[in-house]
């Protein structure tokens, strides 16, 4: 018969095994499944499909700064909805654009102004899973502005942007796929 100091260790060394096999499994499924290390993760805000009375025709983006959301009009009294990343204090704007262009895996030059404040940032960055554009991007007219992915998804639903809207890779990807060039953006603050 084992003693209780000698039960309670062994059940201590069973309950850390089986722990850094979890650990294990979950650095395997991050590195082989598209876990957090390629930057998609889970959406602290699932995309879904919502009522959504509007006047804007389908296919209509309206970016909602305030909810942190993004609406794709569907017709029918309904829209996809999709957490966003949005500008955080004074890096909000509003008004009306189209997407000009469309990228996979885009690179990335910090505009000037961005430079000026983070001279500690590349100058460029080739796309891939490290560039902070993420997975693919939507270029607003003649912006700097994008809709874009984002290799930090638990920065969805927060106000952490100098402007740019940013998704998890898995709903940008989504996004990308159901827009064309020339799609009308309507951003609300």
């Amino acid at each position: 018969m084992m003693r209780p100091i000698a039960l309670i260790f062994a059940a201590l060394v069973v309950v850390a095994g089986s722990g850094q096999a979890l650990a294990e499994s979950t650095d395997f499924r991050d590195f082989f499944g598209g876990g957090n290390i390629y930057g998609s993760g889970v959406s602290p805000i699932p995309r879904t499909t919502v009522t959504y009375e509007t006047n804007y025709p389908p296919g209509t983006i309206v970016v909602n700064t305030a909810e942190r959301r993004l609406y794709l009009v569907q017709g029918n009294g309904q829209a996809l909805r999709y957490g966003i990343g949005v500008g955080r204090d004074g890096f909000r704007w509003s008004g009306t654009h189209r997407i000009t262009a469309k990228k996979e895996w885009p690179s990335w030059t910090p505009p000037s102004q961005m430079v000026h404040r983070r001279p500690d940032l590349p100058r460029h960055m080739a796309g891939g899973i490290d560039n902070p554009l993420g997975a693919r991007a939507m270029y607003l007219g003649s912006t700097l502005y994008r809709i874009h992915g984002s290799n930090e998804p638990e920065t969805i639903g927060q106000a952490v942007s100098s402007g740019c809207f940013r998704m998890t890779n898995d709903d940008v990807k989504d996004l990308y796929d159901r827009v064309s060039v020339g799609t009308t953006v309507v951003v609300k603050n």
